[in-house]
C-alpha cells in the first residue's frame, strides 16, 4: 500500500515539473522572439538615413534586460537553483555579481585609460605637430 501511495506522489511531482518546464520553454520562446523583433528592429533604424541613437541605446538596453530574464529562468528550473534554500543561492549569485561589477569596472576603466592617453592625463588637449612642407627643388635650377 504504500508502495502506491509513494508511486502517486512522485507521479504527481513529475507533473507539477512537467508543467513548470513547458511554462519555462513558452516565457523564454516569448522573451527570444522579443529579442529577435528588437534586434531586426536595431537593424532597421542603423540602415536608415537619420538613425536614432537613443532608441537604438534604450531597445539594447531592453535586449540586456530581456536577456537576464532568460538567464534567470534558465538557472532557476533548468539547473534548479530556484529550489534551493535561501543561503546556497546567495553563495552563488553574490560572486556572479562582483564578477559582473568587476567586468563592469574594468572596462569602464580601460575606457577612460584608452581616452586620456596622449592628452597629459587629460590636463590639455593634444595637438599633432604638423612639419611645414618645404618647397621642391625646380628641374634644371643649379645651386
Amino acid at each position: 500500500m504504500s508502495q502506491v501511495i509513494t508511486a502517486e506522489v512522485f507521479h504527481h511531482n513529475d507533473n507539477a515539473q512537467v508543467k513548470r518546464i513547458w511554462k519555462t520553454f513558452w516565457i523564454l520562446l516569448v522573451l527570444t522572439i522579443l529579442e529577435l523583433g528588437i534586434g531586426l528592429t536595431i537593424y532597421t533604424i542603423h540602415k536608415g538615413d537619420n538613425p536614432n541613437h537613443t532608441l537604438v541605446l534604450m531597445f539594447k538596453g531592453l535586449i540586456c534586460i530581456f536577456t537576464l530574464a532568460k538567464a534567470f529562468y534558465i538557472v532557476s528550473v533548468f539547473m534548479h537553483l530556484g529550489d534551493e534554500i535561501r543561503n546556497m543561492i546567495m553563495t552563488i549569485i553574490v560572486p556572479l555579481l562582483l564578477f559582473v561589477w568587476f567586468i563592469v569596472a574594468f572596462l569602464w576603466d580601460g575606457n577612460s585609460w584608452k581616452n586620456l592617453r596622449n592628452t597629459d592625463a587629460g590636463s590639455r588637449t593634444y595637438i599633432e605637430k604638423v612639419q611645414p612642407k618645404l618647397p621642391a627643388k625646380e628641374k634644371g635650377h643649379k645651386d
